[in-house]
Formats: structure tokens, C-alpha cells, sequence
């Protein structure tokens, strides 16, 4: 913590904190501002019955924005859907795949395909949202929409549509000049700033007598210990020992060191359970604006609290726990580096035996990682149904807001390492030169 805490002395990190966290404001300013047409008093009233019902859960995941239905109501979703669909795509089309191995090219020439994506996303889920609106009511037939007609639809779109692009505009931003990963901090942004007002709605719900008293210290253990266990499973590594051949140059021998493979528990971090909650929220969305009999039909089988919604939810983040994996770790790549380096698994022959072992240990990992998500994200929430306590206490939220800060937390450090390294490397010039 202490290292952490000289950050402030460090100029360059100094300013990559202060940007993201300017950026942060930015976004929770905008949160604020009302896409203009709409009833903000009768949403708000629908939004307080509804509060534990898929508008609550998809009203987190955009940091009440949908509540107030302001510019930034679609969020950073359609970034990641379309983050999801390229990255399926690429495995597909062989176009893309090549474009993938050009390197740095090839990733902006990616990053732009998943920018044109989401625009096409946003404005495809702004005119659903600003169709139902329409045929929408608040408490007492209050309807949402003031002015109805395509005019509203139009300017909805744009107002959306551009929202989200700014939104993705501001992650990227924070990803290369700031501190952490853009698009995570911003969802976790939006799932912090929810939680004052939650722990509100709690204290109010206990009072109310909706939920006894003495489930509260059993709420506050079972949050207590969903946070250790993310924290534990995080942070957890499985090390491979590697050792390095000795090398004669000249009269000097080199190598011979010790040293490991670190591969994390759950190397996919947040993102499958990310990825999968807004592939969730596509069905029961559309069969909120759609009345058509088996919309409404598959909507309600996968609505949040049914069997069918669990089942698709846990399938989907095992799905993404090993399409991450594999997307972001090659173990053919890694054997061939160590091999090239003259390292070897004791044990294991270099090259391709070595690739088949770290494969291995990789898909165990995985399994145990895509268990331990689906644990967090799917016990918590089924615990808390019964206590009808809000969405932002669930396992999901948790784990986005755990996983985001200690990211975050080591990033700082790398950054302070690699500070420190700087200045030992310096100094060492200083005395040679001496």
C-alpha cells in the first residue's frame, strides 16, 4: 500500500490517474444529462417499482443512465456485443484472422471494424428502445414519450447513437493515456456510483420490514466472503517451474537460472461474465418492446430468476472463460519463446511437448476458473432473490468491481516497478561512469 501510495510522486503516473479519473467525471456528467422527449418523472416512478426486474440489472450495468434516460442510457454494451461478434468472426473468417497476426496494423484495422460494429449496434438498439418507449406507460398511464412519432425515433437514435460513441471514445482514451482498461472502469463506475443509492434502498427496505433484520448480518457476511473469495481467486497463480540451459561464451558460462510460468486461475478476469450478461439482455429486452405471443413467450423463459436464464448464463461464461483463453494465450507461442531462450519445463522436451503441457494446465485452470465465476455470479444472486435485496449486490456486480480495482492496483505497481527499475538502471550508469 505504501507503494501505491507514492504514486502521487511519480509525474507521469501522477497524470494517468488524474486523466482517468477527469475522464470518470466526464462520463458520470453525462450520465446526468436527459435525452430530450422524455417523461424523466413517470421513468423514474417505473424504475423505482421495477428496481429488481431486468430494466434494474441493465440500469446498473449503465450507471443509472437508463434511469434518467440520458445520452449515455445504451452504455458501453454495444461496444462489447460488437467486441464479442468480431472476435467470433475472426475465428471464422480467415480475412480477419490473418489481420489479427499482422500485429499492430492488423488491430487497429480490427479496433475500427468493432467501432463501425457498435455504431451499427447502438443504432439498432436506440430504435427498438425509442419504438417501445412509445408504446410505453408509467404509474397511473403517465406515458414516457411526451411527443410521439418518427421525428422522436430520429432524433432518439441520434442522441443514443452518439452517446455510446463518446462513451467508447473516452475508454479508449483511458486505456492509452490513463491508468487501468477504459471500458472495465467505466462499467465499474457505473456499478459504484449505483451503490450509495442501493444501500439507501436497503436501509429503507429494513425499515419497511420487507426484509428482517436478522438476514442483515447474514447479507453482510455472505458479501464479506463473496469479496475474500473473488480477492483469493484472483490473485491465485499456478507456477510453472522452467529452468534455463547454461551457455559457454567464450571463458563466461550464462543460463543456468530457475525460474517459472505464472498463468492466473482465471485468466479471462471479468470479461465472460461481462459478455455474457449483455448477451443475456437481448432477449428479454426485445420482448419487452416486441408483443408478439412467442417473443413474449421466450422472454419470459429468459428472464432473470428462471431456470433457463441460470443455465444460459453459467453456459455462456464457461463458453467465453475458454474463448478468452484461447484468443488471449497461445501455448504454442510460449514453448517456442522459451525454447528459442534455451528454457524447458524440467521434465517436459522442448517445443511441441512443452506446448501440449502448458495446453494442459491451461484447460484445467480454465475449468476451475469458469467454475469459480459461475459460483460467484449465479450463487450470490439466487441467495439475495430470496431477500429482495437489490441487483448491485449481486455476485456479477461484485466481481466487476473486485476484479476492476485490483487490475487497476497492479497496473500501478507495474508502473512503479518499472519507475523504480528506471532509476537502479540510472544509477548504475551514474557509478560506471565514475
Amino acid at each position: 500500500m505504501s507503494g501505491i501510495a507514492s504514486a502521487a510522486n511519480i509525474p507521469e503516473l501522477r497524470r494517468r490517474i488524474i486523466f482517468t479519473l477527469l475522464m470518470l467525471f466526464v462520463y458520470r456528467m453525462g450520465v446526468q444529462i436527459p435525452t430530450p422527449g422524455i417523461n424523466g418523472e413517470a421513468l423514474a416512478a417505473f424504475f423505482q417499482q421495477n428496481a429488481n426486474t431486468l430494466f434494474g440489472m441493465f440500469n446498473m450495468f449503465s450507471g443509472g443512465a437508463l434511469k434518467n434516460f440520458s445520452i449515455f442510457t445504451l452504455g458501453i454494451m454495444p461496444y462489447i456485443s460488437a467486441s464479442i461478434i468480431i472476435q467470433l468472426l475472426t475465428v471464422v473468417i480467415p480475412q480477419l484472422e490473418q489481420l489479427k497476426k499482422e500485429g499492430e496494423a492488423g488491430t487497429r484495422k480490427i479496433t475500427q471494424y468493432t467501432r463501425y460494429g457498435t455504431v451499427a449496434l447502438a443504432v439498432i438498439q436506440g430504435f427498438f428502445i425509442a419504438s417501445g418507449l412509445e408504446g410505453m406507460a408509467g404509474p397511473g398511464g403517465t406515458a414516457f414519450v411526451m411527443v410521439p412519432g418518427m421525428q422522436f425515433k430520429l432524433m432518439t437514435v441520434l442522441t443514443l447513437t452518439s452517446g455510446t460513441a463518446f462513451i467508447m471514445w473516452l475508454g479508449e482514451q483511458m486505456t492509452e493515456r490513463g491508468i487501468g482498461n477504459g471500458i472495465s472502469l467505466i462499467i465499474y463506475a457505473g456499478i459504484v456510483a449505483r451503490m450509495p443509492a442501493a444501500i439507501a434502498n436497503s436501509v429503507q427496505l429494513v425499515k419497511s420490514g420487507e426484509i428482517p433484520m436478522i438476514f442483515v448480518p447474514i447479507m453482510l457476511a455472505m458479501m464479506l466472503l463473496v469479496v475474500a473469495f473473488i480477492v483469493f481467486f484472483e490473485t491465485a497463480q499456478r507456477k510453472i517451474p522452467i529452468q534455463y540451459a547454461k551457455r559457454v561464451v567464450g571463458r563466461k558460462v550464462y543460463g543456468g537460472q530457475s525460474s517459472h510460468l505464472p498463468l492466473k486461475i482465471n485468466i479471462s478476469g471479468v470479461i465472460p461474465p461481462i459478455f455474457a450478461s449483455s448477451i443475456m439482455m437481448f432477449p428479454a429486452t426485445i420482448g419487452t418492446f416486441i408483443k408478439i405471443d412467442w417473443v413474449q413467450q421466450v422472454s419470459a423463459a429468459l428472464s432473470p430468476g428462471t431456470v433457463y436464464y441460470y443455465m444460459l448464463y453459467i453456459a455462456m461464461i464457461v463458453f467465453f472463460c475458454f474463448f478468452y483463453t484461447a484468443v488471449t494465450f497461445n501455448p504454442e507461442e510460449v514453448a517456442e519463446n522459451l525454447k528459442k531462450n534455451g528454457g524447458f519445463v524440467p521434465g517436459i522436451r522442448p517445443g511441441k511437448k512443452t506446448s501440449e503441457f502448458i495446453d494442459k494446465v491451461l484447460t484445467r485452470l480454465t475449468v476451475v476458473g469458469a467454475i469459480y465465476l459461475s459460483v460467484v455470479c449465479v450463487l450470490p444472486t439466487l441467495l439475495i432473490k430470496k431477500f429482495n435485496v437489490p441487483f448491485y449486490f449481486g455476485g456479477t456486480a461484485l466481481l466487476i468491481v473486485v476484479g476492476v480495482a485490483i487490475d487497476t492496483i497492479s497496473q500501478i505497481e507495474s508502473h512503479l516497478v518499472m519507475r523504480n527499475y528506471e532509476g537502479f538502471m540510472k544509477a548504475g550508469k551514474t557509478k560506471g561512469r565514475r
